[in-house]
């Protein structure tokens, strides 16, 4: 070991006595911790990854972005993946992708996406912001999903794609969605930035649909702090994806690469439609791209985080499981959360619907769960149509949305992230208790 080798591992050593430090003053106190409904777990070896990454001084993406997609992928069983900075940028990228000029039969400008109204704004943004038309299915009750039943009276002549989303973690009716998408062409995006780990009959959210995203931002199933992901099994999607992360440019090399294979090798040969003859094929763009690249830092977290999926799913599905049963005495004034029978949920978090006839409003008991330390969260948007932002864009709608409006109404949702131990549950069920016994 050289002497540079040294100082490297002692400064790694010193990072794991520091985690050791913060991790000795973090003590539950029920009734003055705060019980958040989702935040970073971690321990040295994320930290220790962290500033080995920062000791290396590559500011960008590099060799532990390529590490991180490698296993990423592998773990999915996907072939091709981006990565980005945010499951925002994701989305993002995924439906500019489809609009690509380069595709076969690319979406143009008016087209149809169906899609849901209970969403988060970054999951409905792309199809405004690429000039398509939204259009608007109602959700199932408990689920929370957008219903598969009202999916084929809502497709028309110029019906071309499903956005959805796999809400809260809960697995979406993949094997009917499907069928309808292949019956009328039209492509599938799954937004499974809630969903990682998540299940249908078998198969992993997120590789069912022709696109799919991801979140790495700090309340997921893992962590970056900030990041995302696009994944895709078609090579030309997974240019286009390339391509519109990166400024929009034409070369689909590895960033800091040369494909040797590739058009890369012939840099100042090409000729293009009113370009110079020998232009940089690096500096040439045929997609209306952004910069939407994450560090090099962040994915050396993100690979020890991949490690520890296996237990962030377990916990969460323990945790949803406890509160659950403890929720079921109080079915008559709550709808709990359902899947189909084919599901297999990594829960982002626990929704609960307040009944009509519950003595009690949302806002009542989402105020008493705040003061006694309790996060809680509305299920998104709720009804996105009813925010200010989206009040005069155009959209379709197909059927009502009744369900939608009820969870704008009564629905909110509670933690169940790994991060919740067995005293936060007995302290959650606990102040639920104390709640519904003075109603």
């Amino acid at each position: 070991m050289n002497l540079e080798q040294q100082v490297r591992a002692e400064i790694l050593e010193k990072v794991a006595q520091f985690y050791a430090l913060r991790k000795d003053n973090q003590r539950f106190v029920p009734g003055k911790s705060k019980v958040h409904y989702a935040g970073r777990v971690y321990d040295e070896k994320e930290m220790q990854a962290m500033v080995d990454s920062v000791l290396d001084f590559w500011l960008t993406l590099g060799e532990k972005g390529k590490e991180f997609m490698d296993k990423f992928l592998s773990l999915m069983g996907m072939k091709y993946g981006v990565l980005v900075n945010s499951g925002s940028s994701a989305n993002l990228v995924a439906v500019s992708a489809l609009c690509s000029a380069n595709l076969e039969h690319p979406l143009k400008v008016g087209d149809e996406v169906i899609t849901t109204a209970l969403t988060f704004p970054t999951t409905l943004n792309p199809i405004l912001q690429n000039g398509l038309l939204p259009v608007f299915v109602d959700v199932e009750e408990g689920t929370y999903n957008l219903d598969a039943s009202k999916l084929e009276e809502a497709i028309s002549d110029k019906t071309r794609t499903i956005v959805l989303a796999h809400t809260l973690g809960n697995p979406a009716q993949m094997d009917v969605i499907m069928d309808l998408a292949r019956r009328h062409n039209l492509y599938v995006v799954e937004d499974t930035c809630d969903a990682l780990d998540s299940r249908y009959d078998g198969k992993l959210c997120g590789t069912f649909g022709d696109l799919s995203t991801y979140s790495f931002y700090a309340a997921h199933h893992i962590s970056m702090g900030e990041g995302g992901a696009v994944l895709t099994n078609d090579i030309n999607l997974h240019r286009q994806c390339l391509s519109i992360r990166d400024w929009g440019r034409a070369c689909y090399c590895q960033t800091g690469e040369t494909n040797p294979k590739g058009a890369c090798s012939r840099r100042f040969e090409h000729k293009y439609e009113k370009l110079p003859y020998g232009y940089d094929h690096k500096y040439v763009y045929n997609n209306i791209g952004y910069n939407l690249k994450p560090l090099d830092i962040q994915c050396a977290m993100g690979i020890e985080q991949l490690k520890k999926l296996p237990s962030f799913t377990e916990r969460r599905r323990k945790n949803f499981q406890a509160l659950y049963e403890a929720l079921k005495k109080y079915e008559e004034y709550f709808i709990l959360p359902k899947s189909l029978p084919k599901a297999q949920p990594s829960w982002f978090a626990l929704p609960l619907t307040v009944r009509e006839q519950a003595p009690f409003s949302r806002r009542e008991i989402v105020t008493f769960l705040e003061k006694n330390q309790i996060e809680t969260r509305m299920l998104f948007a709720g009804n996105i149509l009813k925010h200010p932002a989206y009040r005069n864009i155009k959209y379709r709608l197909a059927g009502t949305l009744e369900q939608t409006e009820n969870v704008l109404q009564n629905t909110f949702f509670i933690g169940v992230f790994p991060g919740i131990d067995d005293a936060k549950l007995d302290y959650i069920i606990h102040i639920i208790d104390t709640f519904m016994s003075q109603r």
